[in-house]
């Protein structure tokens, strides 16, 4: 029995495995071997280097090409970003143009000039031909460009959609020829290809006889003695409202007091910006790395590149804040001398050298490489741009994030009457047309910039309209109510709060929720101001904020630049810069508050005062008229506040040590001079038409 159990063992386990499958009984099998689908030397055949242009054309929607309408603002914005650039740098108070035009189902022409001191013949194939090509990206100064890549990429998109090439016409000087070309690039070597002139563009000579050739050409040109003109055709959406080219140009000349703006759009509109301070912003200085800035990757490479000298010179020529004594103790904790040779250190000395620099104290880097608005500016811009009753603003000392020098700006503006108030039938039908929503209520929210949910479906339940009517379908008699309700309708009290965003005095117009701004803005308690606000939404009423943040180098989020990164030190200043106009505002709304309640008070008091003067002099037989002008006095007297008049800078004019004081940097207005201001205007209209 034993033996046999002992034999029944083997052919249980071998039952069991064919149970599991036939794999393991064709063990011993020879396998045949599967064919391979690729050697090395076939995938090493198919290896080859990617142009940035080709990387870019295929994923051109990191660079903000992603749907035709955001496609011509990225392309505007490329363009009069450049020129405001190229103006400031030369000394130039910049002028620009900017026309749209339809040329098809689909398609615009975009025409930017500038009044800049224009671009060397050799140069402009390279900066609108040539993607990563830029004087900006090596420097440590404030500017608006940084990667070389906006205005090439315009044009790759603009050659890629449509098939036309860009044009451009540059004048360096009244005296000397003007140069046109037109180019596309050439997205597999990423180098520009001349279509004209047999590949060496046109030049067109001063004088009549140029005028002569550009109308011949075709070629648009607003006479100046100089400047620069780009002309792109590209596949495009026009659209007005919210993240719209009208919009983006407003708050330029917000950020931007010292430009003048010509703009022509698509329906013959013609807006013109004059300019409100005739002053340059000073020029931002070059500055070299700080140590705080440079990783250890970065530092090493230094090192290799950098020519034979000691780490005393090394130090003082290549990075800012080091002086001579702060070079010692760098050395010193490095386990290097002063004297060492560049030369003869190896990465391992450039981990020590960097963990030193984590260890030593350094001064922040100077600020004179970057350039605030200014609070006067902000509050002319502000108030040129945004009606309103109330204005402050507040610019923060400089900080710095990983070794880079920035500044935060805020304006705030309170008051004016809604965005819905302000439009004409004619601009509503036209709104209506163009709009890509499906219901009325989506329209509202999305056309007029805070405006909430809530102003919406007053604005649709006074018009009598159903919240899921489709906008293009609304009838003639629809469309005359929706106006109606929008002039009648009062959403002050459920208007969100407008964020303006900025960086080096560009407008942020996408990625809203994504940026540090916003963020900062919905974690500020503004119920303390004065302002209602629910938990994780926007404060609600009549206000403006604009933030600005100036840096040698902002931290977007992406190519695109569109959102600010959140970086702890950034959040920071953002978030003391809205606190400090906050409490402005608040100052100002609890004054005008109070101001109300005694005039409130002393209307009560004027309604029962003749009767009362009345009484009193039959019981006691006093004269009327003499006691009703004591009661009266003692009612003033008692209502003094309502009888307070502040300034434009929100102190009151009778001046008294006891009143308060809003401080610098507040500029208040009377809202009915600004409602008079309009009236006078459409009263001018009419008289024309």
């Amino acid at each position: 029995m034993a033996a046999s159990s002992r034999k029944k063992k083997p052919a249980t386990r071998k039952s069991r495995s064919e149970s599991n499958g036939s794999a393991s009984s064709n063990d011993a099998a020879p396998r045949k071997a599967a064919k391979r689908r690729s050697t090395a030397q076939a995938m090493a055949a198919s290896q080859k280097e990617i142009s940035v242009s080709e990387f870019f054309a295929k994923n051109r929607h990191l660079l903000g090409f992603d749907n035709p309408r955001k496609a011509l603002l990225t392309t505007v914005k490329e363009a009069v970003d450049n020129s405001l650039d190229a103006c400031e740098e030369a000394g130039i108070l910049p002028e620009i143009w900017v026309h749209i035009e339809q040329t098809g189902a689909g398609r615009y022409k975009v025409g930017i000039q500038d009044n800049g001191p224009g671009i060397l013949k050799k140069q402009i194939p390279l900066i609108f031909g040539k993607l990563l090509y830029g004087s900006k990206f090596h420097r440590l100064r404030q500017s608006r460009g940084q990667q070389g890549i906006g205005i090439s990429a315009a044009g790759m998109y603009g050659v890629q959609t449509t098939g036309k090439p860009v044009k451009i016409i540059s004048k360096v000087s009244p005296r000397k020829p003007a140069h046109y070309y037109e180019i596309q690039i050439d997205t597999k070597k990423n180098q520009p290809k001349i279509l004209n002139g047999r590949g060496d563009g046109v030049d067109i000579p001063p004088g009549e006889k140029g005028a002569s050739v550009i109308e011949k050409h075709g070629i648009e040109w607003v006479d100046q003695p100089h400047g620069t003109r780009v002309t792109i055709e590209l596949e495009a959406k026009f659209v007005r409202g919210r993240g719209s080219v009208d919009e983006y140009l407003q708050q330029t000349a917000i950020a931007n007091p010292h430009v003048t703006l010509h703009y022509l759009d698509p329906e013959d509109y013609e807006y013109d910006y004059a300019r409100s301070a005739e002053v340059l912003p000073h020029e931002p200085k070059e500055i070299k790395p700080h140590p705080y800035g440079v990783e250890v990757g970065r530092l090493a490479q230094m090192i290799e590149e950098s020519d034979s000298m000691t780490m005393g010179e090394f130090f003082r020529t290549k990075f800012s804040r080091i002086t001579p004594a702060i070079g010692r103790k760098l050395c010193g904790a490095a386990k290097i001398t002063v004297r060492t040779n560049v030369r003869k250190l190896n990465r391992s000395h450039a981990d020590n050298i960097y963990q030193a620099i984590q260890t030593i104290k350094i001064s922040p880097p100077a600020t004179d490489c970057i350039c605030p608005i200014g609070e006067d500016l902000i509050l002319k811009g502000l108030h040129q741009v945004v009606p309103g009753e109330f204005y402050a603003a507040a610019t923060r000392p400089p900080g710095v994030y990983r070794g880079n020098p920035f500044q935060i700006e805020v304006g705030l503006a309170y008051g004016g009457s809604a965005p819905t108030q302000n439009v004409t039938m004619e601009l509503l039908l036209e709104l209506l047309e163009e709009t890509d929503t499906r219901t009325v209520r989506q329209f509202l929210i999305h056309t007029f910039n805070g405006l909430g949910g809530d102003g919406a479906d007053k604005i649709v339940k006074v018009a009598g309209l159903k919240t899921r009517q489709n906008p293009t379908a609304l009838k003639p008699k629809d469309r005359e109510k929706l106006f109606n309700a929008m002039k009648d309708v009062n959403v002050a009290e459920g208007q969100q709060m407008e964020v303006m965003r900025y960086a080096n005095r560009v407008p942020l117009q996408f990625q809203q929720a994504a940026c540090a701004i916003t963020q900062t803005v919905l974690g500020t308690n503004w119920r303390g101001y004065g302002l209602s606000q629910s938990r994780g939404a926007m404060p609600k009423g009549p206000v403006s904020i604009m933030v600005h943040i100036a840096s040698v180098w902002v931290p977007f989020t992406s190519e695109s630049k569109e959102a600010i990164a959140s970086y702890p030190e950034i959040q920071k200043e953002i978030r003391l810069g809205l606190q400090a106009v906050g409490r402005k505002l608040g100052m100002y709304l609890r004054r005008r508050m109070k101001v109300k309640q005694q005039s409130d008070r002393r209307e009560v008091f004027m309604r029962y005062l003749k009767e009362v003067s009345g009484a009193v002099s039959v019981i006691n037989g006093a004269k009327q008229d003499e006691l009703y002008d004591k009661l009266l006095r003692v009612a003033r007297k008692v209502t003094s506040e309502a009888d307070v008049k502040l300034d434009d800078r929100g102190r009151p004019i009778e001046e008294d040590p006891t009143e308060m004081d809003l401080g610098e940097n507040v500029l208040i207005v009377d809202p009915s001079a600004h409602e008079a201001a309009i009236n006078r205007v459409e009263m001018v209209e009419e008289d024309e038409e």
